[in-house]
């Protein structure tokens, strides 16, 4: 149990750089209490004390804003930054090394009684706000973009946006040193990047055009800032 807390105090020094010291991560991340609460739950749960297991987990979601089912399989090294508005169902499973912001799902889209939760790989990091739902996997070392709504497994390295969730592949492999989540900027908007694609096109074709052009065209963005006076603003 020492090990384990130590490596989830580590996991929190490594991947957040506000992490000052380690009393201020014991003390002051509720992310690694929800971790530790759900460890007593699950203790609890596989000695056939459900009803206790149910009422420490309620305690933990409470105390942190997390709410994890005891039965859930939790791997080692998991980081769950900002805590607040995290949902991680009964069949959940968690890999090694995983980090997950804010507002994260990870829930069933079925009333069976069996697998019915997402398998999420190792080294995956999950954006705030975004859903994985249903008893799909999501392969070690993806990405899955904040507010993305996956519903369809994900190859290992892949990175996920959109809603549903658009899957892409990476071009280059991630570094062992990137922070998670300093890639964000990086995510493309798949509609936003098409339609600009597709302005830009319409717009080439009308500059060869004959004739008059009747109407008033919208110009594709120049360097992403749209022409306000192509929308009278």
């Amino acid at each position: 149990m020492l090990a384990a807390v130590r490596r989830d105090v580590r996991a929190v020094m490594e991947r957040d750089p506000a992490a000052r010291s380690a009393l201020t991560v014991v003390l002051c991340y509720p992310g690694v209490h929800a971790i530790w609460g759900h460890r007593i739950s699950r203790w609890l749960w596989h000695r056939h004390a459900r009803l206790l297991a149910r009422l420490s987990a309620e305690l933990t979601r409470i105390l942190t804003g997390v709410d994890i089912h005891p039965a859930a399989a939790l791997g080692p090294g998991l980081f769950i930054d900002h805590a607040t508005g995290v949902v991680i169902g009964e069949t959940a499973e968690i890999g090694a090394d995983a980090t997950i912001y804010q507002g994260v799902t990870l829930g069933g889209i079925s009333t069976d009684s069996g697998k019915r939760h997402p398998t999420v790989g190792d080294r995956v990091i999950i954006g705030s706000g975004a859903k994985i739902l249903g008893p799909i996997t999501i392969g070690d070392d993806s990405r899955i973009g904040a507010n993305a709504v996956v519903v369809k497994p994900v190859p290992p390295g892949s990175v996920v946006v959109g809603v549903p969730g658009q899957v892409i592949a990476r071009s280059r492999p991630r570094t062992a040193t990137a922070l998670p989540g300093g890639d964000d900027a990086l995510l493309p908007d798949l509609i936003g990047v098409s339609l600009q694609s597709l302005f830009s096109r319409v717009d080439r074709l009308e500059s060869l055009a004959d004739g008059h052009l009747t109407g008033h065209p919208i110009r594709p963005p120049n360097a992403g800032i749209w022409h306000g006076e192509d929308f009278s603003i």
